[in-house]
């Protein structure tokens, strides 16, 4: 066994449930509502005051708010955490990709609706998947889940998220499909900038020496903060219910 394989086994071997039901209840219990997809006052009035195709402003609009999406980023950071091949960052993100706009174009357009808060709450258990299965939490359980099925899934359930932002709006049916179509261009645009930020910084820290000890801990911190969201979500949910 290779020094690396002992490193990483050592770093598996850790209290996996001890870490998780820590930072799930202390950030269960410290939850207060968040909009994790919040579009601005001065965007809002900007999309419920177009009467016609914008493709630009609207390529610029799924840019900023994929760049400034910290959900979706921290999902994708958990999804290409260990990845260390061009082509398996690529095959991960395309499969994310294909399920983000999928639900992006479908809820948008097709009307299907769902609550915002419990959407967004399952985007943040999403990170929360992700992080786990970096650690090692599924092998240490005796199994291991399909990952190209469930990052695939979860980009369903992440471009739902923001057709139910996009839903909460009054838009013109003048140009529609065409304003959708080019904010989810630009979505995708600002996933691609994001990342390669991302992908410059890990490839960085990969040659740090210490990389696979802070690894754990990074990813540790990357659940409390999917526990968080959840957290926050679930407790607008029952607010509003109530």
């Amino acid at each position: 066994m290779t020094t690396t394989s002992r490193r990483v086994r050592a770093i598996l071997a850790r209290p996996l449930l001890t870490v998780t039901l820590a930072v799930a209840v202390t950030a269960l219990f410290c939850s207060v509502p968040l909009d994790a997809h919040g579009v601005s006052s001065k965007d809002a009035r900007y999309l419920q005051s177009l009467d016609g195709p914008a493709i630009l402003p609207l390529m610029y609009l799924g840019a900023k708010h994929m760049v400034t999406g910290y959900d979706h980023l921290l999902f994708l950071v958990g999804v290409i955490f260990f990845l260390y091949r061009l082509k398996d960052v690529l095959l991960y993100v395309s499969l994310f990709t294909v399920g983000h706009s999928l639900t992006l174009l479908g809820g948008a357009l097709g009307g299907v609706r769902a609550s915002a808060y419990l959407v967004d709450a399952v985007i943040g258990l999403s990170i929360v998947y992700k992080a786990f299965e970096n650690m090692g939490g599924f092998k240490a359980l005796g199994f291991q889940p399909n990952t190209r099925a469930a990052v695939f899934a979860f980009g369903l359930v992440h471009g739902f998220g923001l057709a139910t932002k996009l839903q909460e709006f009054t838009l013109s049916r003048n140009g529609l499909v065409t304003n959708i179509v080019s904010f989810n261009g630009g979505v995708e645009i600002g996933q691609v900038l994001a990342l390669t930020a991302v992908l410059l910084a890990l490839g960085y820290w990969r040659t740090r020496p210490g990389f696979l000890q802070h690894a754990y801990v990074t990813n540790a911190a990357l659940m409390t903060a999917g526990f968080v969201l959840a957290g926050y979500q679930l407790t607008g949910y029952f607010a509003g219910v109530r």
